[in-house]
């Protein structure tokens, strides 16, 4: 029996080959990375939640606020709550100040927004 060799291909096909496929990544990368943005009343509101000392306690920062002050607050209610369900799983926040606080207590001088919750563990 023989064995018949395959043929060489080109080092332009083989190099062509190679870049269809690294395009095809990085689609495929771009369309897992852009499904995470939530929008409140059609605007995306840049939204930070950390811990503020212990675990439970967290600040939220909602940035773009100028958008429109309803959007902000709704942002950062839902990154506050995502905080604390992927921290304890729970939902339940004692807010302080909070989304439905008055403005004065919330919008800061740079035009943020920023909320204050503690995460009820159980």
């Amino acid at each position: 029996m023989k064995l018949m060799k395959r043929p060489v291909l080109s080092h332009g096909v083989r190099a062509h080959g190679f870049k269809a496929l690294g395009i095809l990544a990085l689609v495929g990368l771009a369309a897992c990375g852009g499904g995470d943005r939530v929008l409140f009343d059609g605007k995306y509101y840049p939204a930070k939640a950390k811990k503020d000392g212990a675990l439970e306690r967290f600040v939220v920062t909602v940035r773009r606020a100028d958008q429109g002050l309803e959007g902000a607050r709704e942002a950062g209610r839902y990154e506050g709550t995502d905080y604390c369900i992927k921290k304890f799983g729970s939902s339940t926040i004692a807010w302080a100040p909070g989304p439905d606080a008055d403005r004065a207590a919330i919008l800061t001088d740079g035009g943020n927004v920023v909320l204050r919750g503690t995460c009820n563990k159980w």
